[in-house]
């Protein structure tokens, strides 16, 4: 009896992904945010609050501010009060991933606190309006609504070929233009799509041993597009 050849399977290798300032793809989803970076320290208040979806650019931003001011960044999840006024040595913040039930109210009330006493700077990353992450301290929940927000949306057809191209050169990949205007048209506009396309196109091309193109994206994706 024959028995099957075994399944070849590709190495998880990890890529980097540059959050340098040159590297950030600029569209009018996130041009408000980005203008606000650039523009600080020039800013309405201490804090500002980048909301948008998973992959909209909002750790890129962060990156980019956090090498503008010094700050250091943490996640929301590890705020903890007692380590707060070492969070702030720098003088600048970014708490990023505020995500409901997820994060120690009182911690961060008391860093809002302490960002407004020591005249410092906070930035705040989250999926969710600050005003739908169901806070129950009352103080915190005005506190928080209170601050200035910037949304990033959906990249546009331009800005997501542009996102799909840096993707794949992330993979050291110099694909045709045909395999860009294929995955932008069969994944969802979002950047957190267009990352797994490629991931899984890179994957499979290297299971099989064959070359990205615009073939094995359609074997792979098929030739229905999402609703849009």
């Amino acid at each position: 009896m024959q028995t099957a050849a075994p399944r070849q399977l590709a190495l998880a290798l990890p890529h980097a992904e540059s959050f340098a300032r040159e590297d950030f793809l600029a569209g009018p989803s996130n041009e408000a945010a980005l203008n606000l970076i650039e523009r600080w320290p020039d800013w309405p208040d201490r804090g500002l609050v980048l909301i948008g979806p998973e992959g909209t650019g909002k750790s890129h931003l962060a990156a980019i501010w956090a090498r503008l001011s010094g700050a250091r960044l943490v996640a929301a999840r590890a705020l903890e009060a007692m380590h707060l006024p070492a969070t702030l040595v720098t003088g600048a913040l970014v708490v990023e991933d505020l995500a409901a039930g997820g994060f120690d109210e009182a911690a961060l009330f008391h860093l809002l606190n302490l960002v407004r006493e020591q005249a410092a700077w906070l930035m705040i990353t989250t999926r969710q309006a600050p005003a739908a992450l169901n806070i129950r301290l009352r103080d915190l929940h005005s506190r928080l609504t209170a601050l200035p927000a910037v949304k990033l949306g959906a990249p546009d057809d331009a800005l997501l070929r542009a996102v799909i191209v840096k993707l794949f050169a992330d993979r050291q990949l110099v694909v045709d233009e045909s395999v860009v205007n294929y995955l932008a048209t069969h994944v969802e506009r979002s950047v957190a799509a267009a990352r797994a396309a490629v991931e899984r196109l890179d994957r499979e091309a290297l299971r099989l041993k064959r070359p990205v193109t615009r073939a094995l994206a359609g074997e792979l994706f098929g030739d229905r597009a999402p609703a849009r």
